[in-house]
């Protein structure tokens, strides 16, 4: 059974799978799973061939719940970056196209599920995307680097990551981290569309190239071994991290959100 922070809705054979965790979405352990889960299920089932990754209006995700995992020790961080980083390649293996519809803000840890996606279309307002990582104390998984350095290439890349830039929809159309700006209310019907037009084509000729395109981000995730998890989790919880960390949840209070 799917958690209730997460709702489906079906566009014929393209699943709409909705964060709706408020107030920001935050992805804390129980979404990571229901979305892990819910993309297994869209991609075994009969009739579907598509997944669209939606939010709320205003909102897709306000990236990791920090304050939720503050609570954890250590075998509860380790269980937690474990499921995010399963998440992101679950993403970017899935043998059918996930699109994302970055319905509002998508900070952090939304850019990153967008960033394995085949696609993101953007709501066009006053929202924040990017990796700010190092703003809130943890440097960027090397995973991470190298999905956004294939999205946007490595000068923007560089100049994102290094600073933790936070970039509004407009800024994101110019460097690539987002492929098409529309009105808020139009985000999942525009994404629902592209995914129809890509669908049109002749399948084995699409999914063939899509399958080779994509191989870097799969090839990203060679490396990520128990050591090297392990040293993600050393960092988590070095003085500089839980100082910077704590005193973001002391700001973001209710909102639980914002790695």
């Amino acid at each position: 059974m799917l958690p209730r922070m997460l709702e489906i809705v079906d566009h014929g054979s393209i699943r709409e799978l909705r964060l709706a965790r408020p107030p920001a979405n935050a992805l804390d352990p129980g979404l990571i799973q229901g979305l892990r889960a819910a993309l297994a299920t869209a991609a075994e089932a009969g009739g579907l061939d598509a997944v669209v990754l939606s939010g709320t209006p205003g909102r897709f995700s306000g990236g990791l719940d920090v304050p939720a995992l503050l609570e954890l020790g250590r075998d509860g961080i380790r269980a937690a970056w474990h499921a995010f980083f399963g998440l992101m390649r679950d993403i970017a293996t899935s043998e059918i196209p996930v699109v994302a519809a970055l319905t509002g803000h998508s900070p952090a840890g939304g850019t990153v599920l967008a960033l394995f996606t085949d696609y993101r279309i953007m709501a066009n307002g006053p929202f924040a995307l990017g990796l700010n990582e190092v703003q809130v104390g943890l440097p960027v998984p090397d995973v991470l680097l190298r999905a956004l350095t294939y999205v946007v290439g490595t000068r923007h890349a560089e100049r994102l990551a290094v600073s933790g830039l936070l970039i509004d929809p407009a800024e994101a159309l110019r460097c690539g981290l987002v492929d098409e700006l529309v009105p808020p209310d139009q985000v999942v019907p525009r994404a629902v569309a592209w995914t129809r037009e890509l669908l049109s084509r002749p399948r084995f000729a699409m999914t063939d190239t899509r399958r080779r395109i994509r191989r870097p981000l799969v090839q990203a995730f060679d490396g990520l071994d128990d050591e090297a998890l392990e040293a993600v989790v050393d960092l988590w919880f070095s003085p500089e991290t839980q100082t910077t960390m704590r005193a973001l949840a002391a700001r973001l209070g209710k909102g639980r959100s914002g790695g």
